[in-house]
């Protein structure tokens, strides 16, 4: 089945160099690169990629460190220990959040295997309690489309598998003086 799913790769591994490595690796896939972008992550979207990870920490750890915890993962996300950017990109082809989540390994870096990009380039930050795993890769088709609708629009992408409409949208732009 062709499937489209979100890879984000996080300010560590872009101030890491890491880009060219993770491409090269998930080349491997054959699957088609559809959308790539560089992001700057305001507070907004990262609370919005993030909006169901903050309950599963406060059950997880209690409400005072869960939230602490989501608080460093909104910071490491928007670039506040690193870098103010993400380099996001969809991938389309058959079974393609399967393959990219085998080559991403474990969310965890010390749970990845060795050779995993996580496993290879990841670590975990004990003064910001943060994995630090270098990529985001969706976790199953509806993450993927809710990821992509959220990270990129219609037309950003040289194909599109979900629904769209149109719509007369008036707003405010910057443009190329």
């Amino acid at each position: 089945m062709i499937e489209q799913t979100l890879v984000l790769v996080k300010p560590d591994g872009l101030i890491k160099s890491l880009t060219g490595n993770i491409i090269s690796v998930l080349s491997e896939t054959k699957l088609k690169i559809v959308a790539a972008k560089m992001v700057s992550v305001s507070k907004e979207l990262a609370e919005a990629h993030y909006s169901e990870l903050r309950q599963s920490l406060v059950k997880k750890h209690g409400e005072k460190k869960g939230n602490a915890i989501f608080e460093s993962v909104l910071k490491y996300i928007q670039g506040e220990y690193h870098t103010n950017r993400v380099m996001a990109l969809v991938y389309e082809g058959e079974n393609a959040i399967e393959k990219i989540r085998k080559l991403a390994g474990s969310t965890n870096p010390e749970d990845a295997n060795p050779i995993s990009i996580r496993g290879k380039y990841g670590r975990i930050n004990s003064k910001t309690n943060v994995f630090e795993n270098v990529v985001h890769v969706s976790d199953s088709k509806e993450n993927a489309k809710k990821e992509i609708q959220l990270w990129f629009e219609p037309e950003e992408l040289t194909n599109v598998i979900y629904p769209t409409k149109k719509r007369k949208v008036t707003m405010d732009k910057i443009v190329w003086e």
